[in-house]
């Protein structure tokens, strides 16, 4: 079953996945941006998804990037060593961009990976009284060198290592006490930057091939997000970036895009391997699946390329859930829900009850449980709020919840309160692609009034709906 309008609480990983895990709303724990959550005060007194689970006797197995700062300790068996980004361009000196990118996209290490795994960069530099020069597996350069001479002799990349770990975990399972539940969690990294993927991913998507998203010029003109954030905010910075290096912004993008579906199309074939392995297991007709994200991501779409910003395309996630004689296969959810959500709704499938808390220090689940809509898509029992909520973090302090940007998303309707107080409003009905920013036309008053109370009720913790 498919959530077509399902949404991050932070979108951006690290404070995302802190969120969906513990279950806490960021502005419930105030943590906003990259503290380690298991040092925040709020969040290390609340039971983790995984702590939860393994106090109710389930065995508890992950790998890959699950939290943005992982911590072995919480697992009862933890996989492939602690995720990694690579594989990252090398050349000599430095983790950088990929030598086909032009510069000055070329320079961010990150951003500036784009390419098949086939075009090994600064390979020409590779002589034998040379330093190393090539892939690299971290930021340590060539002490994590990432071996590659062709399609079928090259290492791993961290995503296939964790895909054939969890194939093995299953099968691992299913030799042993099978009284015993378990819970495993698997982080895939693409498509996080840097976009590189097996050639025969790219080849998918012909470059003269790729449709661009629809953009409108000058779409940000009405928007506030450069009064609130500074003009070098990353996805403002990656798209003027990408308009100096290449011969047009459009020719940019299509490179860009063409490397995120690769990774995309990549990791959808990591995923079908787990899937493969739990269908062919006993394991099959009695086993949840959640599928989803940690936010979504910029392709142009207002002038912007990254993730962290308020509008549709940076909050919404996909959200795809199994539960076997539960679920409706092929249904969708067009009521918008977010990642808070997922834990109470495992919880609920697995029919577990008890605190989530670890003592007074700590706080209750924030979400809802999804299980009303897995029985009926149409649901009217949801005891959920009629919009999802998200925040940025506004950059100034992390005590005070009204010092940061929220975003509140209905069926219809999206609002936007920037912490220094400008607003934006945008009519899904008419306006799919946020084109139009409403909140300074008279007309569309009492609209905004009453989205913007209904966001103030859940951040200050009333009543729902």
């Amino acid at each position: 079953m498919s959530f077509t309008r399902a949404y991050s609480n932070n979108p951006i990983c690290a404070p995302s996945r802190a969120s969906m895990f513990t279950g806490i709303y960021p502005h419930e724990s105030g943590n906003f941006d990259w503290d380690k959550w298991y040092e925040q005060d709020v969040l290390k007194n609340s039971k983790t998804m995984m702590t939860y689970f393994d106090d109710h006797g389930y065995h508890v197995a992950g790998t890959g990037k699950i939290m943005h700062h992982p911590l072995e300790a919480i697992w009862d068996d933890w996989g492939v060593d602690v995720y990694k980004y690579g594989p990252l361009a090398f050349d000599g000196q430095n983790v950088t961009g990929h030598s086909s990118v032009p510069p000055p996209v070329r320079y961010n290490a990150f951003f500036g990976g784009i390419a098949p795994l086939s075009d090994v960069p600064y390979a020409d530099k590779a002589t034998p009284d040379s330093v190393y020069t090539g892939y690299v597996n971290s930021f340590a350069g060539a002490e994590e060198p990432f071996h590659y001479e062709s399609p079928t002799d090259r290492d791993l990349t961290p995503d296939e290592r964790y895909a054939r770990w969890a194939e093995e975990k299953l099968r691992a399972l299913e030799r042993r006490d099978a009284k015993r539940p378990f819970f495993m969690g698997v982080g895939f990294v693409r498509p996080h930057t840097p976009l590189y993927a097996p050639k025969k991913y790219f080849e998918q998507f012909p470059l003269e091939d790729i449709e661009l998203p629809v953009i409108m010029p000058e779409d940000r003109r009405d928007t506030y997000f450069e009064t609130a954030f500074s003009r070098g905010a990353s996805g403002l910075k990656n798209f003027r970036e990408t308009k100096a290096a290449y011969d047009s912004v459009a020719h940019g993008l299509k490179h860009r895009l063409q490397g995120y579906l690769a990774c995309t199309a990549f990791v959808d074939d990591q995923i079908g391997r787990v899937l493969q392995a739990l269908n062919e297991s006993k394991f099959r007709d009695n086993t949840v699946v959640v599928l989803t994200s940690d936010h979504g991501y910029h392709l142009g779409e207002k002038d912007y390329l990254f993730k962290d910003s308020p509008w549709e395309e940076s909050t919404r996630v996909p959200l795809i859930i199994r539960a076997p004689g539960v679920s409706e296969a092929g249904a969708q959810v067009g009521h918008p829900v977010s990642l808070i959500d997922v834990y109470p709704t495992l919880k609920d499938l697995a029919g577990l009850d008890g605190p989530t808390m670890k003592n007074e220090n700590g706080k209750p689940l924030d979400g809802h449980s999804l299980t009303p809509f897995l029985r009926d898509p149409d649901d009217p029992s949801w005891s959920g709020p009629d919009g999802a909520l998200s925040v940025l973090y506004g950059g100034t302090t992390q005590e005070d919840i009204y010092e940061q940007t929220y975003t509140y998303r209905t069926r219809d309707w999206r609002y936007v309160r920037y912490h220094n107080g400008a607003e934006e409003l945008y009519n899904h009905v008419g306006d799919p692609y946020e084109w139009h920013n409403e909140a300074p036309d008279k007309r569309f008053y009492e609209v905004k009034e009453r989205l913007r109370e209904e966001m103030m009720r859940l951040i200050e913790g009333e009543v729902k709906r």
